[in-house]
């Protein structure tokens, strides 16, 4: 069983990071592998649209970090959490880059994988930020794991997100919860609920 783990901070070693560490103990703990990748500082190339990955099964930026995760995840993985912290009320915009060419070009490795996010600020804006990257798991039939609070911890400077006992012990037991459900669901094997083929209802004819 492995989950991957996407840090979708440019700080490799700060809160989002912290936090992140914390799941994936937890999940190692519960005999689950991880895999963490860090966005880092380069720039990300967000989706064009050009329908190129439809054709070709890959994202036609096959640049390092997409080529990385999308290595991991065709190889298989059984969880996916990413981790953002807060900017303006929302998540990091170039990890809602790298996501929108991930689950549009990917999609289909993704699909009845459970799947959380994790956010960390400084003050406010957490539920929002949480509420957007669920979306990307509610769109692509991934169950969402829940956890004793929303996934959120406090932090500014680097390290402080330790100090947050309440959002540290809301970590570990998504780790758990995580583990738990991977394990019941199996997800590897087949007995997906069969699903419809997709109806697109544009709203102007």
């Amino acid at each position: 069983m492995k989950v991957l783990l996407i840090n979708g901070s440019p700080r490799e070693r700060g809160n989002t990071r912290l936090a992140l560490e914390e799941v994936a103990r937890t999940l190692e703990t519960q005999g689950v592998e991880t895999v963490i990748i860090d966005l880092g500082k380069k720039a990300v190339q967000g989706c064009i649209a050009c329908g190129w990955c439809g054709r070709n099964g890959r994202c036609t930026y096959n640049d390092a970090l997409y080529e990385q995760i999308r290595q991991v995840i065709t190889d298989g993985i059984d969880g996916f959490v990413v981790g953002s912290p807060v900017y303006y009320g929302g998540p990091n915009g170039s990890v809602c880059a790298l996501l929108d060419r991930v689950f549009y070009s990917l999609g289909r490795f993704l699909k009845f994988k459970p799947a959380a996010s994790v956010v960390v600020c400084r003050r406010g804006g957490a539920s929002a930020t949480f509420d957007r990257l669920n979306k990307y798991f509610t769109m692509m039939n991934m169950p969402v794991v829940s956890s004793q609070y929303w996934n959120m911890v406090y932090g500014q400077t680097p390290g402080q997100a330790a100090l947050d006992e309440e959002g540290m012990q809301t970590m570990r037991t998504l780790g758990r919860n995580m583990a738990w459900m991977i394990q019941k669901l199996n997800t590897r094997e087949d007995g997906h609920p069969e699903l419809e083929p997709p109806l697109r209802t544009n709203f102007i004819r």
